[in-house]
C-alpha cells in the first residue's frame, strides 16, 4: 500500500522562530500518523525544522533539492532527489505531495500554494495573517484550508485523507 505524503511548504532563511516551531511540531505529528514527510530538503527554516522533528519521531522523510547535489541539505533528509531545478522544483514539490502544508510564508511558499491551487491538490495554510488569508481566499477557496496550529493541521489533513 502506498504511503501518504504530506508536503510542508515554508520559508527558508526568512523563516521566523514560530514557523520553525510549528514546522518541527507538523513534523514529528506527520512522522506519528505513519505518513511521509516531503520538504526542499535544505538545511534552513521550515525544510529543516520539519525534517528534525519528523526525525525525531522516527519517520521518513524525502527532501526536493534545488540543485544537481546534496549541498546544504538538512541532515535530517532520508531521501535526497537533486533536481538541477532552483526555484521550479516547487512543482515537483506539490504534485508529489497528497496534501501540502504551508508553514509561514515567503515568495516560494506563495508560489506552492498557488502550484497546489492551480494542481487541484489541497493546500492547508498554518498562518494567522489575515492578509495572507485573504489573498489565497480570493484566489481558490474551495481547495484551502486554515489552520492556527500543527495539531488542527493535522486534523484536516486526517479529513482531507478521509474524503479521499
Amino acid at each position: 500500500m502506498r504511503k501518504i505524503v504530506i508536503g510542508v511548504m515554508g520559508p527558508g532563511d526568512n523563516a521566523t522562530k514560530g514557523d520553525r516551531e510549528n514546522a518541527y511540531q507538523l513534523g514529528r505529528l506527520i512522522a506519528q500518523a505513519d505518513w511521509v514527510l516531503l520538504t526542499g530538503g535544505r538545511n534552513v527554516g521550515v525544510m529543516d525544522a520539519a525534517n528534525k522533528g519528523a526525525k525525531a519521531a522516527g519517520g521518513l522523510t524525502v527532501g526536493i533539492l534545488p540543485g544537481n547535489n546534496t549541498y546544504g541539505i538538512s541532515e535530517a533528509v532520508d531521501i535526497a532527489i537533486a533536481t538541477d531545478l532552483g526555484n521550479a522544483r516547487n512543482n515537483l514539490n506539490v504534485l508529489s505531495s497528497d496534501v501540502v502544508i504551508a508553514c509561514g510564508i515567503g515568495a516560494g511558499t506563495a508560489s506552492e500554494i498557488a502550484l497546489a491551487l492551480k494542481a487541484g491538490k489541497p493546500a492547508i495554510l498554518l498562518t494567522e495573517d489575515r492578509i495572507v488569508q485573504d489573498f489565497f481566499t480570493s484566489i481558490a477557496r474551495s481547495q484551502l484550508l486554515f489552520a492556527t496550529n500543527p495539531p488542527d493541521a493535522i486534523a484536516l489533513v486526517r479529513g482531507l485523507i478521509t474524503d479521499n
